[in-house]
């Protein structure tokens, strides 16, 4: 069951939102609710990632600013266990089990510009 007032945007929002990509307004409406914003451990760790392997700075401190005021989500044992379960169920990689599970077992929805999620249960592509 979705909670319409938590949500989770995955990586390829965070990256549209940073990089002023065509969608970035539409991505930014979700990330500026600090207060119902979950962001996975491993979302922190792909955008962290992708902004040190680029240089880029300016970024990666913008996305700390905003990161780091939402609602973090640790990866523990119980939401590994959830991501290997949607992981065989729906055919996800690693990386996009978690960030699901995480949304599916927060109740949360997941707002993602990433194709692989399309036609999953609680799952908002802008």
């Amino acid at each position: 069951m979705i909670d319409s007032d938590l949500c989770l945007v995955d990586s390829s929002g965070w990256i549209e939102y940073i990089g002023d990509g065509p969608k970035s307004e539409a991505f930014g409406k979700y990330l500026n609710d600090y207060t119902s914003l979950l962001v996975p451990a491993i979302v922190v760790y792909e955008i962290h990632k992708k902004l040190l392997l680029t240089k880029n700075e300016v970024a990666l401190g913008r996305f700390i600013s905003h990161a780091f005021r939402a609602i973090q989500v640790p990866l523990d044992a119980e939401l590994a266990a959830a991501a290997a379960k949607v992981s065989t169920e729906h055919r996800l990689a690693m990386a996009d089990a978690i960030i699901y599970a995480t949304a599916q077992t927060r109740g949360a929805l997941l707002i993602t510009g990433d194709p692989d999620f399309r036609g999953l249960p609680g799952v908002f592509i802008p």
